[in-house]
């Protein structure tokens, strides 16, 4: 385990990624290439259906400085800089998309050993304002996430959450949409090849639950099986193979075990690099 809670968005984010990452219904193919000065450049192409979307990332790198330029089929420009640790634990992000010029934001992150923070602000007369921040340790963290608009005066965000952490065990429980919906989470290592994991969601307006399970398994040092249910009846499972370094094919499918005859929805996603 690292030192320090982390930042909010870390609450989490193991059972999440082990229930829903890399799980697509889509067709994704990525190709990074180097350029013999060491700018980065990152093509993507998504078929959704008979829709097609693609967009290109030029990234830069120079001592801490970081430039990510990103192109996209619908005419888009978003342009992120990040300066990373300008001093110590300290991390500043600027970012804008044209042709939206409301778009501008400043964020700042800082680590400490007992603390995660993040602020950003919009870059406009009446700027939406997010804070979040986690105190605690490596172990137990509490934290909260904020989002207030200016113009209206109102927050238009307001979460709660907390986790615990062990060598092989990781628990959080999070409160989301101003109170509405509590989510708990559930991770844990059960041999060095095998993971497990689970998420229930309570929404209190509508009083439903959904419960999601999950679990992972490495068939091989190159290849990674996942599965999860939840009690809709939903089933996916996909198989991810490293056939080279920092290269991967993974075919994913999903299924509606309450109505077998909607068929399979199966993805695709191949990321070369390199």
């Amino acid at each position: 385990m690292g030192k320090g809670p982390g930042l909010y968005t870390e609450i989490g984010k193991k059972a999440r990624d082990l229930l829903y990452k890399d799980y697509q219904s889509d067709h994704k193919f990525t190709i990074t290439t180097y350029s013999p000065t060491g700018v980065a450049i990152t093509s993507t192409g998504i078929k959704k259906g008979d829709l097609f979307v693609a967009d290109v990332n030029t990234q830069l790198k120079k001592n801490n400085i970081t430039t990510d330029i990103k192109v996209d089929t619908g005419s888009n420009l978003l342009t992120t800089i990040t300066v990373d640790e300008p001093a110590p634990g300290l991390k500043t992000i600027l970012s804008f998309r044209l042709p939206d010029q409301r778009s501008g934001k400043v964020e700042l992150q800082y680590l400490h050993d007992y603390a995660g923070i993040s602020t950003s602000v919009g870059l406009t007369a009446n700027p939406i304002v997010n804070f979040s921040g986690v105190l605690g340790t490596n172990v137990l963290a509490l934290g909260t996430d904020l989002s207030f608009d200016s113009k209206t005066g109102d927050f238009t965000k307001c979460n709660a959450g907390f986790s615990f952490t062990s060598d092989d065990l990781i628990a959080s429980l999070t409160l989301n949409d101003k109170g509405d919906s509590l989510s708990a989470s559930y991770y844990h290592i059960v041999s060095p090849l095998t993971a497990v994991g689970a998420e229930v969601t309570h929404s209190f307006s509508t009083n439903e639950k959904t419960l999601t399970f999950g679990t992972q398994h490495s068939w091989d040092p190159l290849t990674v099986l996942k599965a999860k249910v939840n009690n809709c009846g939903n089933a996916s499972a996909l198989v991810q193979h490293e056939w080279r370094p920092k290269s991967f094919l993974t075919v994913s499918g999903e299924v509606d075990t309450k109505d077998i005859g909607k068929g399979t929805k199966v993805g695709l996603a191949l990321a070369l690099k390199p």
